[in-house]
């Protein structure tokens, strides 16, 4: 039945600074209101809502205030460099430096995070060919050094 996720929504503070932002990840804008903002995330299969108001100055928690971008992943090994040029700063998470995409193995996704405005946690995430038995956290160069050592 189900096929992916079509919407989500955040809150934030200033729905034209917000706006700004998202175009810069090259969201295509849909449709606005004063209050509220739809960009297409891929035309006609899902979209993202902004809403402003006071609720985007409630603390963040993961389970209210995080999305995470489907990308490929030659696109996540460039994806520092390309959120950089575009002023977005990468943030450092699982106590790692945000040098490169950082890999979970057994979970078979390299994520690579960044904020919005609001502080919103964005994120571009990728699934991997393949889970390695290992619980820690790593870089995806050297995820890429033990996969492709075990092939």
């Amino acid at each position: 039945m189900i096929k992916g996720l079509y919407e989500a929504h955040l809150p934030v503070t200033n729905l034209q600074v917000s706006i700004e932002f998202y175009q810069k990840l090259g969201l295509k804008l849909y449709k606005h209101t004063s209050k509220v903002a739809f960009f297409w995330i891929s035309e006609g299969e899902s979209w993202l809502g902004l809403w402003e108001g006071a609720e985007a100055s409630i603390p963040y928690h993961v389970s209210l205030r995080h999305i995470a971008f489907q990308v490929d992943l030659e696109d996540i090994k460039q994806a520092k460099a390309w959120l950089e040029e575009r002023g977005i700063n990468v943030r450092a998470t699982f106590g790692l430096e945000p040098k490169e995409p950082i890999v979970i193995p057994n979970q078979a996704h390299a994520m690579i995070y960044f904020d919005d405005p609001d502080g919103n946690h964005l994120e571009f995430i990728t699934r991997l060919p393949q889970e390695i038995d290992r619980s820690d956290k790593l870089y995806l160069s050297e995820f890429e050094n033990l996969y492709l050592s075990k092939k």
